[in-house]
C-alpha cells in the first residue's frame, strides 16, 4: 500500500510485508524530533576529524565512522525525541518544551564551581 507524502510529488511506502523490517516516518526538518540527525552529525565529524581529503581515505573512514556511534547513545537521542513530541503534543510551546525536555537530560547544578556532593562522595571511596 503507498501513501502520498506532502505536497503529493512523492511516494512512499507505507506498509510492505515482503520487506519483513520497520519504517519510522519521523518528520521532515525538525532536527530535535529526528535524533538520526545527530547520527549523521557524529558520523560527519569524525569524518572531518580523520580526513585527508581524498576519496579513498573517506571510503576506508567510512565504516569506522558508522561504528564509532555507539548504540547506547542513539538510544538516548531516540528517548530524547520523545520527549521532544510528548511535550509538542502536550501543547507547549518551544521555550516551554525546552524546559521540560531539559528537565530530563540534565543535571542541576549548583553552582559551576562545585560538584554535586553524590559525585564527591564517589570520589571519596577511590
Amino acid at each position: 500500500m503507498a501513501m502520498l507524502a506532502s505536497g503529493g510529488n512523492k511516494r512512499i511506502l507505507e506498509h510492505q510485508p515482503d520487506f519483513r523490517h520497520l519504517c519510522i516516518f519521523l518528520p521532515k526538518f525538525h532536527c530535535e524530533l529526528n535524533f538520526i540527525e545527530f547520527f549523521w552529525g557524529v558520523v560527519k565529524k569524525y569524518l572531518r576529524d580523520n580526513c585527508d581529503y581524498t576519496f579513498a581515505t573517506l571510503k576506508e573512514n567510512m565504516p569506522k565512522a558508522l561504528a564509532s556511534v555507539q548504540r547506547s547513545t542513539i538510544r538516548l537521542w531516540e528517548h530524547r525525541m520523545y520527549r521532544w513530541m510528548e511535550a509538542y503534543r502536550s501543547g507547549l510551546g518551544t521555550t516551554e518544551a525546552q524546559i521540560q525536555v531539559k528537565a530530563f537530560s540534565s543535571r542541576k547544578y549548583k553552582s559551576h564551581r562545585r560538584i554535586p556532593d553524590t559525585v564527591a562522595r564517589a570520589l571519596d571511596v577511590v
